[in-house]
């Protein structure tokens, strides 16, 4: 996977698997590009990602051309156009509940009257060293602009957000939906209609479907409902659960020894 052609694989439907990076070192994307995954998403909205570490992330994605998104903590256009600027292949906007906002996000992602700021002089750029016509062009190519559902408001407006020019994949969020409906986990009725409604709603739009899962399992259980492309876990859930599991053996032998 590069940074020039994920928005065409995404867009053609192939399944992707990525992870939120919560921990703001430009390390761990060294040690993640390398391991299978097609992608990393920058978690801005819930980790401590300030404008200098996201921006050191960023330089060591486009060194090694592997493709990262950021959440960002809100869809601000200067949120936005900080985060493209800096470098990330696209943008996955929080809490977009209506055709409204689900343009201008679009919008401010975009180069066009009212829309992007443009300047040559940025990291994604090339730091001046290439033209207008060829960067405008590219943005167009790769750019990746990602509306997330995660209101009940939303769901009911998924066919117009998805339908939304400039917006080019739709991220339903079992969390905060599951909040939304009133419930404390993430089985309920609700939660299941709300995914297989948002996904007819991406299909219809030929938008790409994605959410956030806990792992390949359940990935694997949800991908019936159209989604193509997950964010699974994240770096603190892997770490977390790889040493456990081996603190738990190392425990069984001690137990072991003793019988």
């Amino acid at each position: 996977m590069s940074i020039a052609t994920f928005r065409a694989r995404m867009l053609a439907g192939e399944f992707l698997a990525g992870t939120f990076l919560k921990t703001p070192s430009y390390e761990l994307i060294e040690v993640l590009a390398p391991s299978g995954l097609e992608f990393l998403c920058l978690d801005a909205e819930h980790a401590p990602f300030d404008r200098a570490r996201m921006d050191a992330c960023l330089a060591v994605a486009r060194a090694l051309d592997f493709p990262v998104l950021v959440r960002v903590g809100s869809a601000t256009p200067e949120n936005i156009l900080q985060a493209l600027d800096a470098g990330a292949v696209g943008v996955v906007c929080p809490h977009v509940d209506s055709a409204e906002k689900a343009a201008e996000i679009a919008r401010a992602s975009r180069f066009g009257l009212h829309g992007r700021g443009f300047a040559g002089s940025t990291r994604w750029a090339g730091f001046a060293t290439r033209g207008m016509g060829e960067l405008l062009e590219q943005s167009q190519r790769e750019t990746v602009v990602i509306a997330q559902i995660e209101e009940p408001e939303g769901v009911d407006a998924a066919a117009e957000i998805a339908a939304t020019d400039g917006i080019d994949g739709v991220f339903i969020g079992p969390a905060d939906l599951s909040v939304g409906y009133g419930k404390t986990d993430q089985s309920s009725p609700e939660l299941m209609n709300a995914i297989r409604s948002v996904g007819q709603a991406a299909k219809a739009a030929g938008k790409t479907y994605m959410t956030f899962v806990p792992d390949a399992a359940k990935a694997a259980e949800w991908a019936q409902y159209g989604l193509t492309m997950f964010f699974i876990a994240s770096e603190h859930s892997w770490m977390r659960k790889g040493a456990a599991a081996d603190a738990e053996g190392v425990h069984a032998i001690k137990n072991e020894t003793k019988g």
